[in-house]
């Protein structure tokens, strides 16, 4: 089992898609995204691990968010076999990321960075916009989300990810359904991470705080919590759920920059009247543990923020 348990803040990444497309990868509109990288560029997508590694990220997340066996197999013409093969390369990808780091001039006495292996919901294999809504579980049981997720989950731990980011998640039905499935690998642990459309409430429209309590059930979670949403949200989503806290569950927040998106015309610049190291603090202040970016934050952020909670670089 990974060590989570000590309650120093541990640093995430930030926005690996966004990052590649600073790189200069045209993923934005793919069905696959960040993933198709990984048949088509790995060096790329090791790199950009290499990077928030580089600027003090504790843990990284592998690039099979928008990842399955059927999205393998229909949009780049894979067998079933070789599409397992890729969800394991993603896994891979950033262990050597993870060696590389701690080979060139780690600090000693540091703990190795983990490898979170990411499932993402079922919508973003849709890839219609419903990921942020969850409107796809009314014709969908439990039973039918765990049978959709298992071949990514069963890849991903048999690759040897540290845990799993069940991250993005909009709907209780599908969380629940990954919380069950997570039982099946009985000596794996995970974060559950919701995406949240207002400071009381997940994308689909039930309460954050009966998602917290659910997952709060599960003897295998190390965090709960919310990601990819405005920053701005994540204070009233903690303290809507501070009376649910858990001691054996973390709180987990890593929001997106804080730019706005048009569909039609890409991220908007927003106005910045603190950084994302200085809201960070607050967020620790509230008992969040686990704490990085989603969408658009940069290597340089996740920087600022460690300095900001720890004081230090690694």
């Amino acid at each position: 089992m990974t060590d989570t348990s000590s309650e120093k803040v541990l640093v995430l990444d930030g926005g690996l898609s966004t990052e590649l497309e600073a790189s200069g990868f045209k993923i934005q509109g793919d069905p696959l995204w960040s993933a198709r990288l990984l048949h088509t560029n790995p060096k790329a997508v090791k790199d950009a691990h290499y990077r928030f590694l580089g600027c003090g990220a504790d843990v990284i997340t592998t690039a099979t968010y928008q990842a399955s066996i059927e999205g393998f197999v229909q949009h780049l013409s894979q067998t079933s076999d070789q599409a397992e093969q890729l969800l394991r390369t993603g896994v891979q990808l950033a262990k050597e990321a993870v060696s590389d780091i701690t080979s060139d001039n780690f600090p000693s006495g540091c703990k190795q960075p983990l490898v979170a292996g990411s499932v993402g919901p079922y919508g973003a294999f849709l890839h219609d916009g419903s990921e942020y809504t969850g409107a796809y579980e009314a014709g969908m049981s439990v039973e039918v989300l765990k049978a959709w997720h298992r071949p990514q989950v069963h890849a991903l731990v048999a690759a040897g990810a540290d845990l799993i980011a069940m991250e993005t998640i909009p709907s209780l039905k599908e969380a629940e359904a990954l919380v069950d499935l997570l039982r099946e690998f009985p000596n794996t642990e995970a974060w559950l991470s919701f995406s949240c459309k207002d400071a009381h409430n997940i994308s689909n429209g039930k309460r954050f705080i009966e998602a917290v309590e659910m997952a709060c059930r599960s003897k295998q979670l190390v965090a709960v919590g919310v990601n990819c949403c405005a920053p701005e949200l994540v204070t009233p989503l903690l303290k809507s759920v501070r009376s649910r806290r858990n001691p054996d569950i973390s709180w987990i927040v890593y929001p997106n920059s804080g730019e706005g998106w048009d569909p039609n015309t890409g991220w908007k610049a927003s106005e910045k009247t603190q950084s994302f190291g200085q809201q960070a603090g607050e967020w620790a202040t509230l008992g969040a543990s686990w704490i990085g970016g989603c969408c658009r934050v940069t290597p340089a952020d996740i920087a600022d923020l460690r300095r900001q909670l720890l004081g230090t670089q690694q």
